[in-house]
């Protein structure tokens, strides 16, 4: 009896082994982005195997506010990369590549800078698949800090259904560079502008770019989130206050350099990017900041996705968010709530790395929410960027996936598997003018 349980015992034991080594196995194969059994249906990766490739970009005679002093304000040339994924000739589905990541902060916390990498699906430098048309353009913005990297789970799934997407290292806030906040604010629009412009270039006639030929260059998507979203909101039209002017001018030294984004500048009203047609923010900051008003989110006439967490406590909800949401009377606007979720509605899941013991809980919550599984986010927000952006850029019938009664958990959301749909709400109001 003995030797029997003995023999019975080891079997179990051989047994465990496998299922935890088949089980570690299956989780290695799982990448930022791929679906959860309960995944909304647009949530699903596209047709398109995708390449990716990395650009440099410098935007010539910037003012730098970081040494701007009283009545002088120098001027630099402002580099800024990019990463750009796009659909490809690739016939591998399971191409993937390696992207490489810090965590840490260079900026005032001084926490130090960690590498790390993750894989994504994705081949490094493909050809691009010009032989398929062309490709609307979804142009990316992080937060303060971030990095390009922050959203792969995002940009890689947007490229595989037809987009060429643009996701930004915004100089002096990212995790390498992090550097006062007075550069954020200054330049977080201004970037978003600028590589709009700069990559629908490479579809120019003369330009010699593999992506000529690839880009749609009048149907332009942006996506930012938290300080992105500040970035996106005034390139869709929403112009910052008097009062933000006033701020920054106080910080330095009575620059006038974010004048040309107030609302009440004229010059501001002429930029209006009529190839932009979707906006999406993620977590938008600054409006319990007084960085907009009421005349100026009636700029912004561009149809618009918010997507929140109602518990907020960076942007805010109630007096941030929703807010603004409320606020932009001339846009048709969704907002999409995650009941009790906090700021970390948009990145990627925690690295491995993150959960290390010793380190800094910010190196976890810097993409972990409290209340919801991270990689459930990242699902239902490739589901509703879809829907939105589809029906935009695409000319997608995505309506009953957008339209959602008001506080309607009684029966399953269209598009989500049973019993799925919970702890959400999705609001929309129809442009006033």
């Amino acid at each position: 009896m003995k030797r029997s349980q003995s023999i019975s015992s080891v079997l179990l034991f051989i047994f465990s082994l496998v299922f935890i080594n088949n089980n570690l196995q299956a989780q290695q194969t799982i990448l930022y982005g791929d679906q959860l059994p309960d995944a909304p249906e647009l949530s699903k990766r596209g047709e398109h195997t995708i390449g990716v490739r990395t650009m440099q970009l410098v935007n010539k005679n910037q003012i730098d506010i970081i040494n701007s002093k009283e009545g002088k304000d120098p001027t630099y040339d402002r580099p800024l990369t990019v990463e750009i994924w796009y659909p490809s000739n690739v016939s591998n589905k399971t191409a993937t590549t390696t992207y490489n990541e810090v965590m840490g902060t260079r900026g005032d916390t001084l926490r130090p800078l960690i590498p790390f990498t993750f894989k994504g699906r994705a081949l490094r430098d493909a050809k691009p698949k010009t032989s398929a048309g062309k490709f609307p353009l979804v142009v990316v913005a992080h937060g303060y800090v971030g990095s390009r990297y922050l959203m792969t789970y995002l940009t890689e799934n947007l490229a595989s259904k037809g987009y060429v997407v643009v996701s930004i290292d915004h100089t002096d806030s990212t995790f390498k560079d992090a550097n006062v906040f007075q550069s954020t604010l200054l330049n977080r629009a201004k970037d978003i502008r600028f590589v709009v412009n700069e990559i629908a270039n490479l579809d120019a006639v003369n330009s010699k770019d593999s992506l000529t030929g690839l880009i749609d260059t009048e149907n332009i998507g942006i996506i930012g989130y938290s300080m992105g979203g500040y970035g996106v909101l005034n390139v869709g039209g929403a112009g910052y206050s008097d009062g933000l002017g006033q701020f920054f001018g106080g910080m330095t030294g009575g620059s006038t350099a974010i004048s040309t984004l107030l609302a009440s500048n004229a010059e501001y009203q002429k930029q209006n990017d009529p190839r932009i047609k979707a906006v999406v923010a993620f977590a938008p900051w600054g409006m319990e900041r007084g960085v907009w008003d009421a005349e100026g989110l009636k700029g912004l006439n561009k149809p618009t996705l918010f997507i929140a967490g109602s518990e907020d406590d960076i942007s805010g909800y109630e007096k941030g968010i929703k807010a603004i949401y409320e606020g932009s009377i001339n846009a048709d606007r969704y907002l999409l709530t995650y009941k009790n979720a906090r700021h970390n509605v948009a990145p990627n899941p925690p690295p491995a790395e993150a959960l290390a013991p010793g380190l800094h809980i910010d190196e976890y919550f810097r993409y972990a929410d409290a209340t919801w599984d991270q990689r459930k986010i990242n699902n239902i927000n490739q589901h509703f960027v879809t829907a939105f952006l589809g029906s935009l850029l695409k000319n997608e019938d995505n309506a009953k996936f957008l339209d959602i009664q008001e506080n309607s958990n009684d029966k399953d959301w269209p598009g989500f598997k049973p019993r799925s749909s919970t702890g959400m709400e999705l609001l929309h109001q129809k442009a006033s003018n």
